[in-house]
């Protein structure tokens, strides 16, 4: 189900209304999404399980604390997770040998698999994207969330 359209703002609505950040960052990830959610459905993978997928391939083996914060997963919810992906045979988790505390999540045949399965569908909604904000807006969005969350972070 598409979601509802953000309706034009009103004269009569109150600026801290319209100008909410949060909610427009909202907005706008809602928007994105919109163009992956189906071939996510299509593929019976969850946006997060996505992500952790995505980290993997891209980093390889990495420590759960660390796989947390590059796919914005709270810990708790990515370790209910990641024992999922582990019965569906995506990922497997191991215990670091000099830190039996740590444990390290790396990627199973089947997730690549499922990742090559997806790469050209995911290639194309982002080629979408450019073609709809343009190669200098998008390089511009990236530059800017990018520059923002450095800021806001320290």
């Amino acid at each position: 189900m598409p979601a509802a359209k953000r309706p034009a703002p009103s004269a009569a609505e109150p600026e801290a209304i319209r100008r909410s950040l949060p909610l427009l960052l909202l907005q706008a990830r809602e928007a994105v999404m919109e163009h992956f959610r189906p071939l996510l459905r299509e593929h019976g993978v969850s946006e997060q399980q996505w992500r952790v997928i995505r980290a993997l391939k891209s980093e390889g083996p990495l420590e759960m604390g660390r796989l947390a914060d590059i796919c914005s997963l709270h810990g708790p919810s990515l370790t209910g997770m990641l024992g999922r992906m582990e019965q569906a045979g995506y990922v497997n988790r191991r215990r670091r040998a000099e830190d039996q505390r740590v444990s390290i999540v790396e990627l199973q045949p089947a997730a690549e698999r499922l990742f090559e399965a997806m790469r050209g569908g995911m290639q194309a909604q982002y080629a979408l994207l450019e073609k709809k904000l343009g190669r200098q807006d998008l390089a511009r969005l990236y530059a800017t969330l990018d520059e923002l969350i450095a800021k806001l972070e320290n």
